[in-house]
C-alpha cells in the first residue's frame, strides 16, 4: 500500500480539524451563541469537560472522533456496505449520495429519524431557516447515519447526543472541505485493504509522537497519557504474516498434518523433524487467539484470513464462518480506546466483507480496552452486603484493586485470581437495579471481572507486536511498578511483554513476538534468557 499521501492527509487533517474545531467551540460558548440557546444541556456538558480535563484535550478528542467517522464512511462507502453513500457521490454526481438523494426527496426512514427528516427537507425546500441550509440539512443526515450504526458498531459509533454534534466542522461540502480531502487520500484501490484505517490512526498521532520523543530529549518521562502516542507502531505486512503463519498456521499444521494450509502461507517454516509432544486442537473453534498489544487490530486481521480458511477446510457453512471467528477464535487487548476501536472496525469490516449479511448479526469483536477501575473505601463491602460475601474470598477481593492504574501498566498487569467465569455468570444474573449506589459499583465489578478474563492463561497463540519503551524513558511510577513486577526484564516494556506473555499461553501453545535483538545477549537481559530457557 503506497501510504506516502495518507501519511500526509493524516497530518493535514489533524491540524485542520483542531483549527475547525475549536473555532467551534470558542463560537458555541460564546454568550449569544444558537447552542447556549437551545441545547443547553451539551453546551453544560461541555463545559464541564473542558473543567476536567482542558480545553486542549477536548478540542483533540473531538477533531479525532470525527477524523475517525470520516474515514470509516468513506471505507464503506467505496465498499458499498453503506446502503447509501454518506460522504461519497454517486457515480456521475459531485455531492455525496445521501444529500442528493434528499433533494430529490428520498431518505431512509430506518436510518433517519422522523422528525430529523422533516428538518431535512424543511431546509433543502427553503421551508427553514438556516445559515447555510445545504450544510445543515447533510450534517443532520450525517449525524443520523452515526447514530444509526451506533446499533451494530458501538465500539465506534456512540451516540452523538451531546457537544461532540455541537462540535463538528462547519463545512462539509465545499471542495475545500476535510471530506473533500478524505474522498482524495482514500481511494478506491487503497480502500481494498480495512488496514488502511490503521495507517491513518498511525499517521494521524505521528506529530503527536514526534513532540513526546522531542520531550523526552529533554528529560520528560513519558506519561500514562501519551504512552499510546510513543508506542504506537503499525507492523509491516510480511512481519504480521510471518508471525501468525508460524505460531497459528503451525498449530493447526501439526494438528491437521494433512491440511492444504501451508499452501497459503508464504513465510510458513516447515518442521524439520516430527513433532509429537504439540497441544491438541481438534477443532477450529476451540482456537484462541490473543495480541496482547493490539494497537489498530493489524495481527488479527491477518489471522481472520487465516482462520477463514481453516474453518472452510473443514466444511464449515460460509455465513457461520465471519461470526464463529469473532465470537470464538480472535481476542484483542489494549489502552489506547482509538486503537481499539479501529481494531473492532476492522475486524467487522472484514467480517462484513465474507458475508453481506453480516450487519443483519448481533456480533461484536472480542476487543478488551483497559480502563482504570477504582473502588471507594467500604464500596467493596456495601457490595458484597448486596450480592453476598461467600461469593468473594479474602484472597479473590484482590483483583479489585489490580486495575487503578490500568491505563498506565495495560495487559502486564497480572490478576491474581483469573479463573472468573463462574463468579461472572453468578453476578450477571443478580438483579441488584432497586439500588442505585450498588448498580454503578455492579458494573465496575463485571468490568474488573471482564478485564480479569481477557488476561487469563487461556490462549493457545499469542502474536503481538509489544511497546517498546527502555527504563530511561519510563517516568517514575511505571519505573518502580517495573520493577516490583518485572525485576527479571524490567528493562524495556518489550521485554516485559516476552515474560507476560508467557504466562497468558496454555501449555504448549506458540508465541509470535516481535521485539529487538538486544535481549539475546546483553547482560542487562541475561535473567529474562534465563527465565525463557527454564521456563
Amino acid at each position: 500500500m503506497e501510504t506516502a499521501s495518507l501519511k500526509e492527509f493524516a497530518k493535514y487533517a489533524r491540524r485542520s480539524l483542531i483549527e475547525q474545531v475549536s473555532t467551534k467551540l470558542e463560537l458555541v460558548l460564546s454568550k449569544d451563541s444558537a447552542a447556549l440557546r437551545e441545547n443547553l444541556e451539551a453546551v453544560n456538558e461541555l463545559k464541564y469537560q473542558i473543567q476536567e480535563t482542558s480545553k486542549a484535550q477536548v478540542i483533540e478528542r473531538v477533531a479525532y472522533t470525527w477524523f475517525n467517522r470520516f474515514c470509516a464512511l468513506r471505507y464503506m462507502d467505496v465498499n458499498r456496505f453503506n446502503q447509501v453513500m454518506v460522504v461519497s457521490p454517486a457515480e456521475g454526481q459531485f455531492q455525496s449520495e445521501i444529500l442528493a438523494d434528499a433533494k430529490m426527496g428520498h431518505i431512509d426512514q430506518k436510518v433517519v429519524p422522523r422528525k430529523t427528516s422533516q428538518r431535512v427537507f424543511a431546509l433543502l425546500e427553503g421551508n427553514a431557516k438556516g445559515a447555510d441550509p445545504q450544510a445543515e440539512a447533510y450534517r443532520l443526515l450525517v449525524v443520523a447515519v452515526c447514530n444509526d450504526y451506533n446499533r451494530l458498531m458501538p465500539f465506534l459509533f456512540s451516540r452523538i447526543t451531546d457537544y461532540t454534534e455541537l462540535l463538528m466542522p462547519d463545512d462539509m461540502l465545499s471542495n475545500n472541505s476535510i471530506l473533500a480531502y478524505t474522498r482524495e487520500a482514500m481511494t478506491p484501490d487503497v480502500c481494498q485493504d480495512v488496514e488502511v484505517i490503521g495507517w491513518l490512526y498511525q499517521f494521524y498521532i505521528s506529530e503527536k509522537k514526534d513532540e513526546v520523543f522531542a520531550s523526552l530529549k529533554k528529560g520528560k518521562k513519558i506519561t500514562a497519557e501519551n504512552i499510546p502516542a510513543a508506542a504506537q507502531l503499525f507492523t509491516p505486512h510480511w512481519i504480521v504474516r510471518y508471525l501468525v503463519e508460524n505460531s497459528l498456521g503451525r498449530l493447526w499444521m501439526l494438528n491437521h498434518p494433512n491440511s492444504r494450509l501451508k499452501e497459503q502461507m508464504d513465510y510458513y517454516i516447515e518442521p524439520k523433524e516430527l513433532e509429537t509432544d504439540f497441544l491438541k486442537v481438534p477443532s477450529p473453534e476451540e482456537l484462541k487467539i490473543c495480541d496482547p498489544a493490539c494497537g489498530s487490530g493489524h495481527m488479527l486481521v491477518y489471522a481472520f484470513d487465516l482462520l477463514y480458511a481453516i474453518y472452510e477446510e473443514e466444511g464449515y457453512d460460509a455465513p457461520d464462518i465471519p461470526r464463529l471467528i469473532l465470537e470464538k477464535n480472535l481476542y484483542g487487548i489494549e489502552i489506547d480506546e482509538r486503537a481499539g476501536e479501529i481494531a473492532a472496525f476492522a475486524l467487522f469490516m472484514k467480517a462484513r466483507g465474507k458475508y453481506r449479511r453480516f450487519f443483519t448479526k448481533s456480533v461484536r469483536p472480542r476487543i478488551c480496552v483497559l480502563k482504570n477501575v477504582i473502588f471507594e473505601e467500604n464500596e467493596i463491602a456495601a457490595y458484597m452486603d448486596e450480592v453476598g460475601r461467600d461469593l468473594f474470598t479474602a484472597s479473590f477481593q484482590k483483583i479489585f484493586h489490580e486495575f487503578r492504574e490500568a491505563d498506565h501498566f495495560g495487559s502486564l498487569i497480572q490478576p491474581t485470581h483469573t479463573d472468573v467465569d463462574h463468579i461472572s455468570s453468578i453476578l450477571k444474573d443478580k438483579n441488584i437495579s432497586r439500588n442505585l449506589f450498588i448498580s454503578k459499583t455492579h458494573q465496575k465489578v463485571l468490568k474488573v471481572l471482564k478485564q480479569t478474563d481477557y488476561l487469563s492463561p487461556k490462549y493457545q497463540v499469542v502474536v503481538t507486536n509489544p511497546p517498546y519503551m527502555g527504563s530511561k524513558g519510563m517516568n517514575r511510577r511505571l519505573s518502580s511498578w517495573a520493577k516490583e513486577n518485572y525485576s527479571d526484564s524490567k528493562s524495556d516494556l518489550f521485554s516485559m511483554f516476552i515474560t507476560r506473555i508467557l504466562t497468558l499461553i496454555k501449555g504448549n501453545g506458540y508465541a509470535g513476538i516481535m521485539t529487538p535483538f538486544t535481549w539475546m545477549f546483553l547482560s542487562s537481559y541475561e535473567k529474562l534468557r534465563y527465565y525463557i530457557i527454564w521456563l
